[in-house]
């Protein structure tokens, strides 16, 4: 299907969701105070917008999904790599990460908090705990998944430790770690906001969780709003650094060329 015309009806069922949305807070359908109304609640984001007063918690948001996202993926990718190129490791270490991987990590959250206080390391470490794993499995698996024929003619032709990990491993890694990233990055934000939310002085989990404490549906849907624009916009400059660095993979249903 033609991506205008998907684009078309993307926006058009967005338009009948917030107009019925709506007009049915307005006719009595749904309780105004527990569902607001969405002209307050794009008020109420303009306001917020025109203030100010937002900027600096979107800033706080936006730096500890950003340290908690690169870290994360820093670390796992590392980690991956070379649990896959040691065997023993791996068989040593597999139960521990099975148990760690296990532990929801809402509950980790508080943990953090004490630990490390209500500033921005807590809410690093939190994201840090979600990215690590993917970043991880998806190296892991990448790097398991290269083709030992590959592997036995780069050894044929001499290729030693370091040259089968700069032109074998890692290429072939490559497609699963930057396809990762889209959901490596989302997972980063939901670290940044679940801390904010339970402890914080600032970020948009802040700015949802004081509003739910005065019962201002209206500030907290528009924290909603406010956040699921701002991940969206996070998934796109994923989606444009994924597809400049994957160029040479080809499109689905391209593989086998033309008859």
């Amino acid at each position: 299907m033609d991506k205008r015309r998907v684009r078309l009806l993307q926006l058009a069922l967005l338009v009948f969701l917030v107009l019925g949305w709506e007009f049915s807070v307005r006719l009595g359908w749904v309780d105004a105070f527990f569902f607001s109304k969405p002209s307050e609640i794009a008020l109420r984001i303009f306001e917020w917008f025109k203030s100010g007063e937002v900027y600096r918690h979107l800033w706080i948001t936006l730096a500890e999904t950003v340290l908690a996202f690169t870290s994360g993926t820093l670390v796992g990718v590392a980690f991956g790599l070379w649990l896959a190129l040691s065997p023993v490791a791996a068989a040593v270490l597999d139960p521990f990460l099975k148990a760690l991987n296990s532990v929801p990590r809402v509950i980790l959250a508080p943990i953090f908090t004490l630990w490390f206080g209500l500033g921005i390391a807590s809410k690093v470490a939190l994201g840090f705990t979600l990215v690590f794993f993917i970043a991880f499995f998806n190296t892991y698996q990448g790097i398991r998944e290269v083709s030992p024929v590959v592997l036995a003619n780069a050894r044929m032709l001499g290729a030693g430790r370091n040259q089968l990990l700069r032109h074998v491993y890692l290429p072939s890694a490559a497609s699963w770690i930057l396809s990762s990233l889209r959901t490596s990055v989302g997972f980063a934000v939901i670290g940044a906001v679940v801390g904010e939310y339970l402890g914080a002085s600032a970020g948009l989990g802040y700015v949802i969780s004081q509003a739910e404490g005065v019962f201002d549906t209206t500030s907290v849907f528009a924290g909603i709003v406010v956040l699921a624009v701002f991940v969206v916009l996070l998934d796109v400059a994923v989606s444009v650094v994924e597809r400049r660095l994957l160029v040479w993979r080809p499109e689905p249903g391209q593989e086998g060329g033309t008859v």
